[in-house]
């Protein structure tokens, strides 16, 4: 069965970016209604982008936590606003030896 990835891109400026890496680390794991393996933050800081990716063990759950994620917006403090959201399936995923 193969994992499944849904990555939201941000405009979102270096404070936004450390607000909510705040706002995620401030938790023990991720909120109800979000049945994730994995999150991972990504900042492009000189372009002032983000992406967020969050990894779900399956079709139905990246389906449950989308639909959450969907209703969720960004930290009122933070300056940043979601310009997509794509949804991927991971065919492989090597790493290397060692």
């Amino acid at each position: 069965m193969s994992d499944w990835l849904r990555i939201a891109t941000f405009e979102a400026d270096g404070d936004a970016v450390e607000r909510v890496l705040e706002e995620i680390n401030s938790t023990e794991g991720p909120p109800p209604g979000i049945p994730a393996k994995a999150i991972t933050v990504l900042a492009d800081r000189e372009h002032g982008r983000a992406r967020i990716v969050v990894r779900f063990a399956s079709e139905d759950d990246l389906r449950t936590g989308s639909a959450t994620l969907d209703e969720m917006e960004p930290p009122a403090d933070a300056r940043m606003r979601r310009i997509s959201v794509e949804t991927y399936e991971v065919l492989l995923e090597r790493k290397a030896p060692g």
